[in-house]
């Protein structure tokens, strides 16, 4: 049984139901004073306690997204080998790969013309050779003949760590916000390119280069683009393309639009934080490479390079979030550039979760579409 399926969340909860019934059924001929009686309430209360925390932490994760399999929660998906398809002539596929359509569920409808679409995808950088896979939503305009000759925004949407990309689709509802915003006539029709930063699993890589390692910032700002622009009609111009993520994701953004201004026009960090942290998850990121650490750091960029011609958007909370008063002092030191402009989406309350960031979505997604051109 899959981690995130409802059938292992049932067993556990089911197990820790059973657990405790039984506990109470055979307290009292445990009653006693002897090693076997004192062995057996010992055994069945930490029993019941473990299948209860299990069945929190299982209904958490599917609520949360942390780890997509068990493989991904014992820390065994390592794996950077990747199948590519070939055509009938022999020749390979190319670096992105459709592997499988949906529709966007919320709609009710199953045509694309009315409704998108999204597809799940597999994507190879040709520069660093990263594999992973993502989801993308392309809005209804992109399949009505009407618009067949014409381009879209993009938008990359980055999952926290370790974070699962489905939970981009159903638990924060990009594609379905998107869909409706667009209707309403509130943001353009973009297509989302949805994904988690974690490309070189179980590491968290922070989206640095690691010397001798992932190059992962490369893979978004160069392999993933090229390759969404080789298979999708996505405007070619800078202005074109955006990138938005929560957590990690969200320092990601902001680190790939103030890094990378030629290819991303904006970026919107959701909940960021703002210098790459060094921990067990992340192992050595910089290699004592000096020049590496200063430019994962966006204090130290905003105040030594020079400033990027490029929009950001932070996020946080007056009560729930760690982040707020770095977030407030990140807006002062970007309001202090010349060129880079900085909006902000500050709550009264809301913690660092799916529930605070779905609260966020649609005023991102109009913050970024009306920085984003379709050329």
């Amino acid at each position: 049984m899959g981690l995130t399926g409802n059938n292992v969340l049932v067993l556990a909860i089911a197990s820790a139901v059973a657990l405790f019934v039984g506990t109470v059924w055979l307290w009292p001929r445990l009653a006693r004073r002897s090693w076997r009686a004192v062995s057996g309430r010992v055994g069945l209360l930490f029993a019941t306690q473990l299948a209860l925390f299990a069945a929190l932490g299982l209904g958490a994760n599917q609520t949360f997204g942390f780890y997509a399999s068990w493989a991904d929660l014992f820390g065994q998906e390592d794996e950077q080998g990747v199948v590519m398809n070939h055509t009938a002539n022999g020749g390979s596929g190319g670096p992105l790969q459709v592997t499988d359509v949906g529709r966007v569920k919320e709609t009710g409808s199953g045509r694309p013309q009315r409704a998108g679409q999204i597809q799940q995808v597999d994507i190879v950088g040709r520069t660093t050779h990263i594999a992973t896979s993502a989801y993308v939503y392309l809005p209804p305009e992109y399949f009505q003949p009407q618009y067949r000759t014409r381009t879209f925004p993009a938008a990359v949407v980055l999952t926290g760590y370790p974070g699962t990309a489905r939970a981009l689709v159903d638990k924060l509802h990009y594609p379905s916000t998107a869909l409706e915003l667009a209707k309403d006539g509130r943001m353009q029709p973009m297509i989302l390119v949805m994904l988690r930063p974690t490309v070189a699993p179980p590491r968290d890589t922070e989206c640095v280069d690691i010397p001798n390692g992932p190059q992962t910032e490369s893979f978004f700002a160069k392999d993933l683009p090229d390759a969404v622009l080789a298979h999708y009609r996505v405007g070619k111009k800078p202005g074109s393309w955006g990138v938005i993520g929560d957590s990690t994701g969200g320092y990601c953004a902001l680190k790939l639009a103030m890094h990378h201004p030629e290819v991303y026009a904006a970026g919107a960090g959701l909940s960021p934080y703002y210098k790459a942290p060094i921990d067990p998850t992340t192992g050595d990121l910089f290699q004592g490479n000096e020049e590496l650490r200063n430019r994962a750091d966006l204090w130290w960029y905003l105040k030594h390079e020079p400033a990027p011609d490029t929009s950001l958007l932070v996020s946080s909370s007056k009560v729930g979030e760690s982040n707020y008063k770095d977030t407030l002092k990140f807006i002062e030191r970007v309001k202090e550039t010349d060129r880079t402009r900085i909006s902000s989406i500050i709550l009264e309350s809301g913690g660092h979760n799916f529930n605070t960031w779905r609260r966020e979505i649609p005023a991102t997604l109009q913050w970024i579409s009306g920085r984003l051109s379709d050329r």
